[in-house]
């Protein structure tokens, strides 16, 4: 596929890294050039030097073969006007743009896809938000993944010492388990290094467990890996009034006791001013005085949301130091995530591969309807939905012990109406099916999407 990217920042340089090992034509726009030419030394890309709106730019970009353009600019009106110069001068069939502005999106949502200069529009900001939300409503877990319109759930956890199946093979899962409750171990990460689960694999302490099932089952599962605190999390510290924080405490503050910290006056007024239950603070997040004031050992959840990296790394470590019990912070460079996740900071979530994901669900050839980048891009959870008959589908009609899945590739379960089938060998996959996969192996990706793409025929 002939895919045109805009804006080389750092979500544009992840989408550039995968897809351009699955057998892409990749251009990159941008108007730095070192940053250019920097991509291009680590990937095989072409890339061109200028503003992507510009008619001109996008010419000599190759915009008139593009199948797709992909548009995250660090200005949603130069997204937007390149959509629309894509649309009517090259007929780009499909337009993606990152918007950031809420009456943007809301713009975006109403239009006809059809007729719309964007095809599909992507805020990283909700989805961040949605992200961190989902963290907070399962303590403990270090992902929590919708599939299916929430239907069936993929967290992760860390298995930690005293979990009843810490140190015995998964087969014995279902033996701990309730009746009328199932699961499935998808994947497992061991020192950074995956495992593919089997039935004799033994859980160790400090593994990384991805496990699928039923949402109203989650926190049964996880208690098998580690203790899960039965008390939910109820008084929350947002440090950052910017746009995550602003729209993380709007979501969060009918449902839990919710405080915004930010260091600029005038911003906290207006904060203050939109929400409606939350109580806003002025102040340094790094301030160990203030922080003690506001009884951060009584906080059940610290979040720090504020746009510098470093800020929100020491100020979730302090905030941990002194006593609360899960601290989650945002960190755009993957450098850092790897350093302190795990270690004082519980969870470092990256605004750019939680946008890459749903990024990528419109960008796949074969659109499966949700992608989300795992172990910082190393990995992928995919949910893919069953097309055609039994004629032109290479996977409907058969179970799943038949299916050639690559080494690395496991189905952890199929979503079929409204009830989750987890992935047993003897299921068989029906038409409109959603199968959810985990792919350890990216490289696998190319084999995974020919498997349940929809032909002709298939011999």
């Amino acid at each position: 596929m002939k895919i045109l990217i805009l804006g080389a920042g750092q979500v544009g340089t992840s989408v550039a890294s995968a897809l351009a090992s699955e057998n892409n034509d990749i251009t990159v726009v941008d108007t730095d050039h070192q940053r250019l030419r920097e991509l291009a030394e680590k990937l095989d890309i072409r890339t061109v030097v200028g503003h992507g709106s510009l008619p001109s730019v996008l010419a000599q970009a190759g915009a008139e073969e593009a199948e797709l353009l992909v548009a995250v600019t660090s200005s949603d009106e130069v997204n937007l006007i390149a959509c629309q110069v894509a649309q009517h001068q090259f007929r780009t069939p499909t337009r993606v743009a990152r918007l950031r502005e809420a009456q943007y999106l809301d713009v975006a949502a109403l239009a006809d896809p059809d007729h719309s200069a964007v095809s599909a529009a992507i805020s990283p900001e909700q989805l961040v938000c949605r992200h961190v939300e989902r963290l907070i409503e399962y303590p403990g877990a270090l992902q929590v993944l919708d599939f299916a319109d929430g239907r069936a759930q993929l967290v992760a956890v860390r298995a930690v010492p005293g979990g009843a199946l810490v140190g015995h093979e998964i087969r014995e899962l279902r033996e701990h388990l309730p009746a009328g409750v199932d699961a499935r171990v998808a994947a497992i990460f061991r020192q950074g290094k995956p495992v593919k689960p089997e039935g004799n694999t033994v859980i160790e302490v400090d593994d990384e467990v991805f496990f699928l099932a039923d949402r109203k089952n989650i926190l049964t599962v996880m208690s098998e890996l580690r203790k899960v605190d039965p008390r939910p999390a109820r008084r929350l510290l947002i440090a950052g009034g910017g746009n995550i924080g602003r729209n993380l405490a709007r979501s969060l503050e009918s449902r839990y006791s919710v405080k915004v910290l930010e260091r600029s006056r005038e911003r906290a007024r207006g904060i203050a001013e939109d929400l409606l239950n939350s109580i806003v603070l002025v102040g340094d997040c790094a301030d160990e005085d203030l922080l003690r004031e506001e009884n951060i050992d009584q906080t059940d959840v610290y979040c720090a949301m504020t746009n510098d990296d470093e800020a929100n790394i020491l100020s979730a470590m302090l905030a941990k130091r002194m006593g609360c019990p899960r601290v989650i912070s945002l960190i755009n460079r993957p450098s850092y995530a790897e350093l302190v996740e795990g270690g004082p900071i519980d969870i470092a979530v990256s605004p750019q591969l939680v946008t890459l994901g749903a990024l990528l669900a419109h960008i796949r050839e074969g659109a499966p309807a949700r992608v989300y980048s795992l172990r910082r891009g190393a990995a992928e959870a995919i949910e893919a939905v069953v097309r055609g008959d039994r004629r032109t589908s290479q996977v409907i009609g058969r179970s799943l012990e038949e299916l050639e899945l690559p080494p690395a590739t496991t189905i952890g379960g199929i979503v079929r109406g409204d009830m989750l089938l987890i992935a047993h060998h003897d299921v068989v996959i029906e038409p409109g099916d959603h199968v959810i996969l985990f792919v350890m192996d990216k490289r696998e990706m190319a084999q995974v999407s020919v498997l349940f793409q929809t032909g002709a025929t298939w011999l």
